[in-house]
């Protein structure tokens, strides 16, 4: 990789003048600039390194520019502004590129980094009292896009849904289906909306006695939150969101890991009582003010749980627990890095990313109500309206700590104006390039050094950022960022074909370029499957 490249040259350098090597940053900074006209890459690693290598940035860049220059795959490297360098790769160089590709095949984008880190995701766990809401869906899309980069970057993933089937919600919903069941109206505070009616519904059908018994509410409470389990599952799986882990918080309670994790806080000392009630130290380990872990009437607060869950996900193993929250749950952030020290853990063994709200836009008006669930609208109002691809791809291409909203009617267009068409699209297009070649006999070639045209050389150059694109997205726990790189892709695919005649026509004779060019038409096609394959979206051979 270039960045290598720059990186080794630099080490070079500052060696041959007597330079400290450690004044070098991690990273080399190379990207490609704005304006073509620049390069087709550009560094600022002497800006960066030259104040505690103690020279001037342009002394620093001259040389690194110098020695560049003379290294294998450099055309050209020239210093610029105040100790730019811009880059200008060989077109052989550029070529090589091609053939990593198609030699990487479904594995290129991939790497170690995060090889050895067993890492818990949990992400959607909303509660069983109804059909998944948007905000559950763009975590359902988003945390399983980021366990699929984590996952090509090397970590090991267990996806998690942790189920809140204990508290004060679940005994609203079973209240919520009792007086469904009794054609009574929803209790105050209660669940309305034509699923209640259905679930309870079923639930009588289940249990014809179950109405009057004196273990009304239990039945209604074991068989009507079983069914609303089972929905949630079965439209996360059409959603191609599967789990490998449905935690119970209420396993919590009822085994006994809720009492023993009080215990040992309290033989710790991270526990203290005031007031009748046991408080967590938490102001001590970061968070805003203690926290009320056991209330003055001896019932467990929410945190207890919350405790007692973290401890359960490092006892079995995990070295990474990232938590996919809701906007509302802001709080949490400092909440569970100080329940992770105060078991002694690195905080850092805890992250918590906030999703903002989704709002869907039809006609220039926003959509508020669901058909079935009444007040809000679900996961199966966004798919039944736009499809599983299109509600995936525009949930993952925005950055989860903006508000978002998704245009209904953009996204059943199949115009450029679509993303996730315009990316399937340029798919497609190279799909039906390949059987045109197969059917004239056609097949990739090697002579990659023909490839001089400048739309050549920006698609060849886009390909090689998709693994430094994936890295990035897992290190920075930002999928979107391989949604929007696709885009890239697709444009510069589109421009290049619009631009380079790819397959002979008629009794045209056929040539080296036209053999490299279906090369680079196939590495193009690979790198928009995988990419495609990470966010969990199809990558359509027709449209």
């Amino acid at each position: 990789m270039l960045a290598d490249l720059v990186r080794v040259a630099a080490l070079d350098v500052l060696a041959a003048r007597g330079l400290a090597a450690d004044a070098l940053p991690a990273d080399a900074g190379v990207e490609r600039p704005r304006n073509p006209e620049h390069g087709d890459y550009a560094t600022n690693v002497a800006l960066r390194t030259a104040k505690k290598a103690g020279v001037p940035p342009r002394d620093l860049a001259g040389w690194l520019a110098e020695d560049l220059a003379g290294r294998a795959g450099i055309a050209s490297a020239e210093v610029a502004g105040p100790g730019f360098i811009n880059l200008r790769l060989a077109a052989d160089a550029q070529g090589a590129l091609v053939g990593e590709v198609l030699g990487a095949g479904g594995a290129y984008g991939t790497g170690d980094e995060y090889a050895g880190r067993n890492v818990n995701l949990e992400f959607v766990s909303a509660n069983p009292t109804g059909p998944l809401h948007l905000g559950g869906t763009r975590w359902a899309a988003v945390g399983d896009a980021l366990g699929r980069v984590l996952t090509a970057r090397g970590a090991k993933v267990t996806r998690e849904y942790y189920f809140n089937d204990a508290g004060a919600q679940i005994d609203r919903f079973v209240a919520s289906l009792v007086a469904a069941a009794k054609g009574e109206p929803a209790p105050e505070n209660g669940y309305g909306g034509a699923y209640i009616a259905d679930i309870a519904a079923r639930v009588v059908e289940a249990e014809p006695a179950a109405l009057g018994s004196p273990d009304q509410d239990e039945i209604f409470r074991r068989v009507g939150v079983g069914l609303m389990f089972a929905e949630i599952k079965q439209d996360l799986h059409e959603f191609g969101t599967d789990f490998d882990v449905w935690f119970h918080e209420n396993s919590l309670h009822e085994s006994g890991a809720v009492d023993a994790v009080v215990q040992q806080l309290k033989d710790s000392g991270a526990l203290y009582e005031a007031d009748g009630a046991w408080w967590l130290r938490s102001k001590d380990y970061g968070d805003d003010k203690d926290r009320v872990v056991i209330k003055s009437d001896g019932r467990p607060a929410y945190i207890a749980g919350d405790l007692a869950y973290l401890r359960d996900k490092r006892a079995r193993g995990f070295d990474l627990c990232i938590y996919m929250l809701g906007a509302d749950h802001h709080g949490y952030i400092a909440r569970l890095k100080a329940a992770a020290a105060a078991f002694g853990d690195d905080p850092a063994v805890v992250e918590v990313l906030i999703g903002q709200l989704v709002n869907l836009v039809k006609d220039g008006q926003p959509v508020r109500m669901s058909k079935r669930a009444g007040t809000v609208v679900t996961m199966e109002d966004l798919v039944e309206a736009v499809g599983v691809d299109a509600a995936r791809y525009s949930l993952i291409r925005s950055s989860v700590d903006s508000a978002l909203d998704i245009d209904l009617d953009l996204l059943v267009k199949r115009s450029n104006d679509n993303p996730v068409f315009y990316v399937q699209y340029a798919h497609a297009r190279l799909a039906s390039l390949a059987r045109n070649a197969a059917d004239l006999g056609v097949e990739p070639g090697t002579e990659y050094g023909l490839l001089e045209h400048p739309r050549e050389g920006d698609l060849i150059r886009t390909l090689g950022e998709f693994p430094e694109i994936v890295r990035a997205a897992a290190e920075l726990r930002e999928p979107h960022r391989v949604a929007r790189y696709l885009e890239a892709l697709a444009s510069a695919y589109h421009k290049f074909y619009d631009s380079c005649r790819v397959l002979p026509m008629g009794d045209e004779e056929v040539t080296g370029l036209h053999r490299a060019r279906l090369g680079l038409c196939v590495a193009a096609r690979q790198v928009l499957e995988n990419g495609l394959g990470l966010l969990g979206v199809s990558a359509p051979e027709r449209m």
